[in-house]
């Protein structure tokens, strides 16, 4: 599933193609997304410019003049720029053309993604209730610590829920916790507050470094430009059950939570 890093990479990669330009049509070739593609959705959006593109947790906005289109990538989604005639693909279900001659194409193999239509995002059901973000000065240690009092929750699932932090996900959290020393399993209440300014450290520093390197790329997600990111080749324990612990030589152990694989140190992590 594409994490933030990945959809901060796609932000990045489409503005400069999609903001100022005019959207001279919608095509939607399968409205049967996450939630279905809104019926008027070209009604709100042919002859409207997008104003700037933006994103807030694992969403994409494509700000308008009267409104914002919200985008998820979902399970397997990606916005491609199309600068050539190349014919739409098996699961291109939305399409943008643009003022420039170029088209911003939406494929989503699993149709988990979505294409919202909203006049108040900010104030949109699945936004409004969202936590900081993870590199903005709103989320810190003394927030963790805060809200983590007299929480029996694992600590990666804690770092995980977007009501405390948004965008950090499984990878990431592997990553963070390792990082930071501490076992995922152990109980988000019985952390210290020295624990938790390492552990808002070591998220901040994992999110910036996989964003200045494009993202992850697993199985279904590729940039903009169609190149893959390459944080994979930077992760410290994520996907490398047995491998030594880049710290002590340990072989690293791989456990389940939540349906999701965890990889840490027996060793470093407690």
């Amino acid at each position: 599933m594409p994490e933030l890093p990945e959809v901060e990479t796609t932000r990045q990669g489409i503005a400069p193609h999609c903001e100022g330009q005019t959207i001279q049509r919608v095509i939607v070739r399968n409205p049967s997304l996450r939630w279905p593609v809104p019926a008027d959705l070209a009604e709100h959006l042919e002859g409207k410019t997008i104003r700037a593109v933006e994103r807030r947790a694992k969403y994409l906005f494509l700000h308008l003049e009267t409104g914002s289109v919200i985008v998820h990538l979902g399970m397997s989604g990606s916005l491609r720029v199309i600068t050539d005639d190349s014919p739409a693909m098996t699961h291109d279900h939305v399409e943008l053309v643009l003022g420039n001659h170029r088209r911003l194409r939406f494929n989503d193999p699993r149709r988990f993604g979505c294409w919202l239509w909203t006049t108040d995002w900010n104030r949109h059901p699945l936004i409004s209730a969202l936590g900081p973000e993870p590199l903005s000065e709103g989320f810190n240690g003394a927030r963790l610590f805060r809200l983590s009092r007299q929480k029996q929750t694992p600590v990666k699932s804690f770092i995980m829920d977007n009501h405390v932090v948004v965008g950090v996900g499984n990878i990431y959290a592997n990553e963070a916790l390792f990082k930071a020393g501490i076992h995922p399993k152990r109980k988000a209440g019985r952390i210290s507050l020295d624990r938790y300014h390492k552990l808002a450290e070591a998220i901040r520093e994992t999110l910036s470094a996989a964003i200045l390197m494009g993202g992850t790329t697993l199985r279904d997600f590729v940039n903009s430009d169609g190149k893959p990111g390459y944080f994979a080749q930077s992760l410290l324990v994520y996907g490398k059950a047995g491998a030594p612990c880049t710290e002590c030589n340990t072989p690293l152990k791989e456990i389940r939570m939540n349906n999701r694989s965890t990889v840490y140190c027996p060793r470093c992590q407690r």
